[in-house]
């Protein structure tokens, strides 16, 4: 079954309800009526009144949850449509489980303007399968060196602002671009890395990189502007997002400036704590992102920080490329892997192996992210349109290239067994993506 035409009423019977927000976890019925929440109870009844038009589905066993949340992707539309585009992203969103994306701005032209932006959310209107939140620059043309106009960009639909992608390496502009936000309260995402320190690199620097004999980026890259950017925030009273987390230098850092009260959140992706960078023996351009792939102790690290809250959310740091710069020599390949038809699967194990709970592990893909960019979703809310997914936390599956939604196959996890996916995924009360039957 793929998107309905409006929206539609139905009953899951015996699913297990997740919500964070509402510190729900029990087994129960689930009514939806004419796409809005109407009852989470243990047993429904439906009257002879409502009964004929709403479609009953058994869920048991499986998990109905708050739609999946992803605050960092790479849409690459306008400019780079051969690598993705709003439609196929969107889609690939929908079939991971995913009701709401956040796509970054490096585009072509760059989201600088209100004209970019609002070009995004037409696009989204138009063609998209779920919510698209854009996210303008710090700086104009990610070039570092004037800022974007915020206000303008806020007024428009972002609800972020980063170079993601190039770090903002201008110490003043960046203490500018945090106080400037607050005045529009507007998260600022770092991208989190020392151009100098991490020049020429193509991998993590290590025994492999020796190995290997491949230049190696240190940890130290991301953490030296973790810590800078810490301290901005700190000075400024400012709010500030680390993207992508992938070292334990950058965990102990961002977990010490919570203790001192920085108001200071943090992402990693699924990749950071399932491959090291071992899986580049291969010399694979697959495994090349940006930070690269680290240490097991790194690995232990972001796991040990996603339990504990360090790092408050899960986002896939979708990154489709087109084999034009994927499958090349590793030297010369784009960084990036794609994520949203994957995540899910690799956020379960963590609950598996019982790093997280599965409402910790809900939170950081719904709740969480919904809180840090002031989203009013990542929960189930009674009598709103809902954005809800279901998922089968036990079904295994291949992910193959034909089944791939995104235009994107540069996904590490192409032919393998994978545990758990997105059997159902609602958006504004209308099934964008279904997998069950009656």
């Amino acid at each position: 079954m793929e998107r309905e035409k409006g929206p539609g009423s139905y009953l899951f019977r015996g699913g297990r309800v997740i919500d964070p927000t509402h510190e729900i976890d029990l087994c129960a019925d689930v009514l939806i009526l004419n796409g809005q929440l109407a009852e989470i109870r243990p047993r429904i009844e439906l009257g002879a009144d409502k009964g004929a038009e709403v479609r009953e589905i058994d869920v048991s066993g499986k998990w109905i949850v708050p739609g999946l949340i992803d605050m960092h992707v790479h849409l690459r539309e306008h400019g780079q449509e051969y690598k993705e585009t709003i439609a196929s992203g969107t889609s690939a969103a929908v079939a991971g489980g995913y009701t709401s994306v956040a796509c970054m701005p490096n585009t072509s032209p760059v989201n600088d303007c209100a004209a970019v932006t609002q070009f995004i959310l037409q696009r989204a209107r138009e063609e998209g399968s779920c919510r698209v939140f854009p996210v303008g620059s710090i700086s104009k043309g990610l070039l570092g060196e004037n800022l974007s106009e915020f206000g303008e960009l806020k007024d428009a639909g972002a609800v972020a602002v980063s170079d993601d992608g190039r770090p903002v390496m201008n110490s003043l502009m960046m203490r500018r671009a945090l106080e400037y936000a607050g005045a529009f309260d507007l998260l600022v995402i770092s991208h989190a890395e020392d151009l100098q320190l991490s020049e020429g690199g193509l991998m993590n620097e290590g025994p492999v990189s020796t190995l290997l004999g491949l230049r190696g980026i240190p940890g130290v890259a991301e953490e030296a502007m973790v810590a800078r950017d810490l301290l901005l925030a700190e000075w400024t009273r400012s709010r500030i997002h680390i993207a992508h987390v992938s070292s334990a230098g950058s965990v102990r850092l961002i977990r010490e400036a919570k203790r001192r009260g920085v108001m200071v959140t943090a992402e990693t992706a699924p990749h950071y704590f399932t491959l090291t960078d071992e899986a580049i023996l291969s010399f694979d351009p697959v495994f090349k992102v940006n930070p690269p792939l680290r240490r097991t102790e790194d690995v232990q690290a972001v796991k040990t920080a996603l339990a504990d809250g360090t790092i408050d959310t899960i986002a896939t740091d979708h990154a489709p490329h087109s084999v034009i710069e994927k499958d090349i020599e590793f030297e010369f390949a784009a960084n990036g892997i794609i994520g949203l038809e994957s995540a899910l699967p690799l956020i379960l194990e963590l609950v598996r192996e019982g790093t997280l709970s599965p409402s910790d592990a809900v939170a950081k893909v719904s709740t969480n992210p919904a809180r840090i960019l002031g989203l009013p979703l990542g929960t189930l809310a009674r009598g709103n349109p809902v954005d809800m997914t279901i998922l089968d936390p036990d079904e295994i599956y291949r992910l193959t290239p034909e089944t791939l939604r995104s235009k994107g196959c540069n996904c590490p996890f192409l032919g393998k067994d994978l545990q758990g996916r997105a059997v159902m995924t609602f958006v504004r009360g209308i099934v964008a993506y279904s997998r069950l039957d009656s």
